[in-house]
Formats: structure tokens, C-alpha cells, sequence
């Protein structure tokens, strides 16, 4: 077969679309020696990430950007010049596709909470991610929760949606250098003990309430005793809210915000963190808690839609809609030693359970399947 893959998200920050799309290059390239693969890229950095590595993958830039674009003009013109046997995508393809395409649809959260979403952007997706779903050879979620979403918002025939779950890049485990443990710290101006949260500054990620949830725990406790809040990640969209809180609360150089890491520093800042926090109410399956398993540290996370999938009994989970809970649990994880251990070592356990080269796998069998359908 010769496959091609459309990771223009590598290289873009945009958390994890990125993620997905470059980890799973990544492993097919390394479980998958047969077949041919072509990765389209927008970004220098992805042709240099990719270009050159394995035998058998080649990589072509196919510019501009912008998707309204590139989409349906250059992909398309793309895929006539050069015929693939099939096209993988995330979320939405060229509408006249002239090849079979698998298309990884990893949340319908612009289909349920659309007020998270600016208006243009959510109009988009509604009609391009639709057409994409229905149009699909098959369609691959990355939980049960969303394979579930998919086939009941869409209409989908259950037996061409298959959930195959992600995992995380070998480099998150815990960081035992003191002196790069220090370094980040420094490098992000964090002094002692605090609370981490990583992703994107959007509304379902819920950073607003996890604000107002820890300056009550701080209003009971007073500004010395708590650790400091470290939301880590972009501002994506609709982020006021969140800068919002944080400045009627008054927290001052008790938040800290890094804006954007790369992915080589998340690793000690998972394994400095006392805890994780990723109060998130909406994830198709939400890497972050996974990584942060990964890498020893405690995890506090929603109760909804994917994450009590992915973090199983290794997370102390709570309802994100109430502040009040959120403080609770960061209290409970904050005061209590042995349970944070007991949650550090479940989350490890749970973590070694999900592997990209298993994602990788599972993967090739949706594109066999896809072409003995042909």
C-alpha cells in the first residue's frame, strides 16, 4: 500500500492534533517497514522532524497553511499528481477525495458545547467534519467515549468507527536530574512547590474555575502555604475568562503562566509538580493526564466524557462544573502524602499500558481493512 498521512499540525504548537499526528509517523514508521507512506506537511519544522529518517516515508510540503485553502485545492491537486492507495486526515478531507480515506474525528466538542468556540470556527467544523465522518472509509476515535459520540451525533454504522487509544512519546518518564528538574524550574520563574496544569487557555479546558477553586483554597489557607498554580499552554481562543479570574482573585506571582513549552521541558514539569490538575469537562481523550502519569506525578482530573477512561482508578476524579470539588481535591492532594504516593504509583502502572507502536498497529489494521473493502 502506499499511505499517505496529512500532519500539518506538526509543527504548529497546536497541542494534541500535534501530537497524535507526529507520534504516529513516528511508530508506523517503525512497526511498519512494508508499506510506503507520503506525509504532507505546511511547516519547516515537521519536513526536519520527518525528511530523510526511514526508507520507506517520504515527506512533501503542501502549502499555504490555512485549511480553506490548502484542503481543497493543493491536498487535492496533491493526491491527482501523485495517487496514494489511501489517505489518513484528522478531523476533515478534501471534499472530492479521489483516493479511500480514514479520517481520526477526536472529539464532537464543537457539535455539543459550540459556545466554546468562536463562531466561524464552529461553523466550519460542523460542516466540514460532518461530510468528512459520513464520507470516510472509516473513522477512528481515540476512546470509547467518542467512538460512542460519533456513531449516535452522526449516524455512523458502528462497524466503520473502531476506538484505538493514544499514548505518549517515550520521552515523558520521570526526570531524575535535579539540575534539569532546577532548570526548568527556573526557566519558567517557579519557586517551590506547585500545582501544574497543561493545555491550551480555551474555555472546556476549564482553567477559569481551576483559578477561582484554588484562590478559595488560598483565601482559607493563606498565599505561604499553598503552592504556586502553573497553567502551562497557549492561549488558544476565548481566553479571557481565564485571564479574568485570575486577576479578579488577586493571585499576583502565585500563577504562573509559561504560555507555550516545547515538549522537551514537559517532562520535568511533570515530575516537579506536587500535582496535576486538568479540570478539562470535555476531552475526546485528554493526553496531558497521561502524561503526566507517565511521569510520576499525582493526577486530578474531571469526571466527564473521556478522561475516568483514560486515568481508570489511578486519578482522583471530581466533578468540573463544581468549584467547590476541584478545591476539595486539590486540598485532598495538597495535604495528604500517602495518597499522592499511592496515585504516583497507580498512574505509572496505568501509563506503561499505552504504547504508540500498539496505537500504531491497530492503526495499520484500519488501513487493511479499508483496502480488502475496496
Amino acid at each position: 500500500m502506499h499511505i499517505a498521512i496529512d500532519a500539518h499540525s506538526v509543527g504548529t504548537g497546536l497541542a494534541g492534533n500535534e501530537t497524535y499526528a507526529a507520534n504516529l509517523v513516528e511508530a508506523l514508521a517503525e512497526v511498519d517497514r512494508k508499506n510506503r507512506y507520503t506525509v504532507y506537511v505546511t511547516r519547516a519544522e515537521a519536513e526536519a522532524r520527518f525528511g530523510g529518517r526511514w526508507g520507506n516515508v517520504s515527506v512533501r510540503r503542501t502549502a499555504p497553511h490555512t485549511p480553506l485553502v490548502r484542503i481543497p485545492l493543493t491536498l487535492s491537486a496533491e493526491l491527482r499528481r501523485r495517487p496514494v492507495d489511501l489517505l489518513h486526515v484528522q478531523y476533515t478531507a478534501p471534499p472530492l477525495a479521489p483516493c479511500p480515506v480514514v479520517a481520526t474525528i477526536h472529539d464532537l466538542s464543537f457539535e455539543h458545547i459550540p459556545e466554546t468556540f468562536k463562531r466561524r470556527s464552529r461553523v466550519q467544523l460542523r460542516l466540514t467534519v460532518r461530510a468528512t465522518a459520513r464520507r470516510a472509509a472509516h473513522v477512528i476515535a481515540p476512546s470509547e467515549y467518542t467512538r460512542r459520540d460519533l456513531v449516535e451525533t452522526y449516524g455512523l454504522d458502528p462497524a466503520r468507527v473502531t476506538a484505538i487509544p493514544l499514548a505518549v512519546a517515550p520521552r515523558f518518564r520521570p526526570v531524575a536530574d535535579a539540575a534539569e528538574l532546577a532548570r526548568v524550574r527556573g526557566r519558567y520563574g517557579i519557586k517551590g512547590e506547585y500545582v501544574l496544569a497543561v493545555g491550551s487557555i480555551q474555555p472546556r479546558k476549564n482553567l477559569a474555575r481551576l483559578v477561582r477553586a484554588y484562590s478559595a483554597l488560598r483565601r482559607g489557607r493563606g498565599r505561604s502555604n499553598l503552592p504556586q498554580l502553573v497553567l502551562v499552554g497557549k492561549k488558544a481562543w476565548l481566553y479571557g475568562d481565564t485571564l479574568t479570574a485570575i486577576e479578579e482573585e488577586r493571585l499576583g506571582d502565585s500563577v504562573v503562566l509559561t504560555g507555550y513549552v516545547s515538549e522537551g521541558d514537559l517532562p520535568a514539569l511533570y515530575t516537579g509538580a506536587l500535582l496535576f490538575a486538568y479540570p478539562s469537562f470535555y476531552e475526546g481523550f485528554g493526553l496531558p493526564p497521561l502524561e503526566a502519569m507517565s511521569c510520576g506525578a499525582p493526577v486530578l482530573t474531571g469526571n466527564r466524557t473521556s478522561l475516568p477512561e483514560v486515568v481508570g482508578d489511578a486519578g482522583l476524579t471530581v466533578d468540573p462544573f463544581d468549584t467547590g470539588a476541584l478545591a476539595d481535591g486539590l486540598a485532598r492532594l495538597i495535604d495528604d502524602d500517602a495518597l499522592r504516593a499511592h496515585l504516583r504509583e497507580r498512574g505509572l502502572q496505568r501509563a506503561r499500558s499505552f504504547d504508540w507502536r500498539d496505537t500504531a498497529r491497530m492503526t495499520l489494521q484500519v488501513y487493511r481493512r479499508v483496502m480488502n473493502d475496496e
